[in-house]
């Protein structure tokens, strides 16, 4: 089996969070590292080369698929910044999602340009809800 491309890594967090270019941008990043520690009581780890996670699960599929994952984290894109959330959460989480401000949703991203865009508890919560959902679906 191919290994993962997205694995935990010893790369500096601070590292990464200093070269984005952007100073909104970067303190954005700071600001969700905070939210996401908060959230997870994890510190922040590079998975792969671009994302920043918190905390981790093992998952396995009726596949045979398996691996691990961190429960949250973002990256810094170049058109918006990417929130990872449990997949499907644009559908489940529809309701908390209309009160959140000016997003995009994928299959399980959250995409942001700005967190001055969002509301800051609202993001929270959600970001709390994927979590549980994670860790009933992979106790």
């Amino acid at each position: 089996m191919a290994k993962m491309k997205t694995a935990e890594t010893d790369v500096s967090v601070e590292a990464y969070i200093e070269a984005i270019s952007d100073e909104t941008r970067r303190e954005d990043c700071r600001t969700l590292m905070k939210l996401m520690s908060k959230a997870t009581k994890a510190e922040p780890k590079m998975w792969g080369t671009s994302i920043v996670g918190f905390g981790k699960y093992h998952y396995k599929y009726a596949s045979g698929r398996e691996g691990d994952m961190c429960l949250t984290g973002f990256a810094s894109r170049k058109p918006a910044i990417s929130i990872y959330l449990a997949c499907g959460a644009g559908d489940r989480f529809a309701q908390v999602l209309a009160s959140l401000g000016k997003y995009k949703m994928g299959k399980g991203c959250l995409y942001v340009k700005r967190l001055a865009d969002v509301d800051q508890t609202v993001l929270a919560k959600l970001i709390k809800m994927s979590i549980e959902e994670i860790k009933r679906y992979f106790p």
